[in-house]
């Protein structure tokens, strides 16, 4: 009477090994992709171009997977052993991936490029092995059909999970270097399950157990010190003291102070030295807005900072100011930190001003409401992304917006470190019908820095400035409109969305810039 039950013991164990397997799929899948969008948003964070990141490291990424995938018909013995292995294996490289990325780009200057990709190139091996040896292990318990039915629909599924993860939790929460070391973790975890499930097929695993810990607990001890690694990172990037460090769902922001100097940086990209913002910001403000006194309605896109809401206010007769700013940790950062609020003289609390979290392309796009003023405060047009904000498409849309006797300003790069990408903003302001009018300031911070002020009709100047201003005045209002042979004016294409023309100009001309010069704007 007992003896079905004896019989059924190992195909019930049979069967649990083949779903714990599949499930291992899940996991090894999932932490396959995390260790290549890490390196994908490293390299973007640190290099600029998100484009040409995202597809450099793909591509490598994938041709090492097929490397690793043809190189797994030479394992021919000990299957389960050279999997536990390489699980470690990944595990360490994978884990440690983006402290040393960042770690090296502080430290190693030239040689980041070349440790980036050998990361993407080693892992991608390493992963490529992963699948096959899995699939080799389990043909003993599944038909060929269901075998690679059933492994590919856990490897994708394990993509697709993490895909959506990362964006939307892993980066924002817990940081790139972090996620890292978590998901190490995982791809040890993976290991250290294989071996126990696996002790009876290992013979003397004393080895594998011994390694298997020293991974763990080297993981283990990064996640738990990942802020220290970011700091050290981030103290050899920035040379003042860092007094504020969060990585926000957008991006990663620094606030640094040296004696009475507050400097901003988005992903390692200065966007204003408290020293010298007020000229950037009084050149990016008055020059329009005093010459519009019939002015009642603002609109700032960007400048999370409160900065340039900061000069509007100066105009009593403002009655209301609406800031358009992607990132809510900006504009809460510089709405409650004491010294911050003393910078933007509490800006961003005052009743004249309602402050919206949103992507500006998609609100200017919704909007039915008429400005008489808007301010555009974007950084640089370093990637597609925020190429995208500098285009004939945006613009219609803010010229949809702004009232018939209204004036916009854009700040456009430097018309001296990156000419071309300066006029391109001109020309393709004209191509949707604006009166451009370029002007131009010293910011010590940055060098000299460019604007441009859009209207539809003629720009006329004002009659005054307000009291009280550091930098813009009537007796310097000329050399602002001024531009020396060195920053005149040069023929370029119309920056559009299907061809991103300012993006080409932008990477071309930075990258041969003074290496004082900054690579971004607020």
């Amino acid at each position: 009477m007992d003896t079905p039950a004896v019989a059924e013991a190992p195909i019930a164990r049979g069967e649990v090994l083949t779903r714990a397997l599949l499930g291992s799929v899940f996991v090894v899948a999932a932490c396959g992709l995390v260790y290549e969008l890490i390196a994908a948003a490293a390299s973007t964070y640190l290099l600029g171009d998100s484009v040409t990141q995202f597809s450099l490291v793909i591509g490598i990424y994938l041709a090492s997977m097929g490397v690793g995938s043809y190189a797994s018909k030479y394992v021919v013995n000990g299957l389960i052993a050279r999997f536990i292995d390489i699980e470690l294996m990944i595990a360490m490289v994978g884990g440690f991936s983006a402290a040393v990325m960042f770690l090296s780009f502080a430290y190693a200057g030239p040689g980041f490029r070349v440790l980036l990709y050998g990361i993407v190139v080693l892992v991608g091996i390493l992963v490529g092995l992963e699948i096959p040896l899995v699939m080799r292990i389990l043909k003993e318990r599944l038909g060929f059909r269901d075998l690679v039915a059933q492994v590919l629909t856990f490897d994708y599924l394990g993509a697709l999970g993490v895909s959506i993860a990362f964006p939307l939790l892993l980066a924002p929460r817990l940081g790139l270097i972090r996620t890292a070391f978590l998901f190490g973790l995982m791809n040890a975890a993976v290991a250290i399950w294989a071996a126990w499930v696996f002790r009876d097929k290992l013979g003397r695993s004393t080895g594998i157990a011994v390694r298997c810990v020293i991974v763990a607990c080297a993981l283990l001890a990064g996640f738990v010190y990942s802020e220290q690694l970011t700091r050290l990172s981030e103290d050899k990037l920035y040379t003042d003291q860092i007094v504020y460090a969060e990585s926000s769902k957008a991006q990663r922001i620094v606030v640094t102070r040296w004696r009475d100097d507050w400097r901003l940086y988005l992903n390692g990209n200065l966007q204003f030295s408290s020293m010298d913002e007020y000229r950037y910001h009084e050149a990016l403000v008055h020059p329009a807005l005093a010459s519009i006194p019939h002015a009642r309605r603002a609109l700032v896109l960007g400048g999370g900072d409160g900065l340039a809401v900061r000069e509007i206010l100066k105009y009593p007769n403002i009655e209301a100011v609406t800031l358009v700013d992607l990132d809510p940790a900006i504009t809460k950062l510089f709405s409650e930190a004491p010294s911050l609020r003393v910078l933007n003289g509490d800006a961003l609390v005052n009743p004249k001003v309602k402050v919206i979290n949103a992507d500006a392309f998609i609100w200017l796009e919704n909007s039915r409401d008429f400005y008489d003023f808007v301010v555009i405060d974007f950084p640089d047009p370093s990637n597609h992304a925020l190429g995208k904000l500098y285009t004939t498409s945006f613009y219609s849309l803010l010229k949809r917006r702004l009232s018939a006797k209204g004036l916009a300003v854009i700040q456009s790069t430097s018309p001296l470190y990156a000419r071309k990408s300066y006029w391109c903003v001109v020309t393709t302001l004209e191509e949707v019908g604006f009166e451009a009018t370029p002007l131009h300031a010293l910011v010590p911070s940055f060098g000299e820095w460019g604007f441009i002020v859009a209207s539809n009709e003629p720009y006329v100047p004002p009659a005054s400035y307000p009291a009280g201003l550091r930098f813009v005045s009537p007796e310097v209002h000329g050399s602002l409109f001024t531009f020396p042979k060195d920053m005149a004016r040069v023929p370029t294409e119309v920056n559009r969305l299907n061809n991103h023309a300012l993006v080409r100009y932008f990477e071309s001309e930075w990258r041969r810039a003074p290496a004082a010069a900054p690579l971004a704007a607020d």
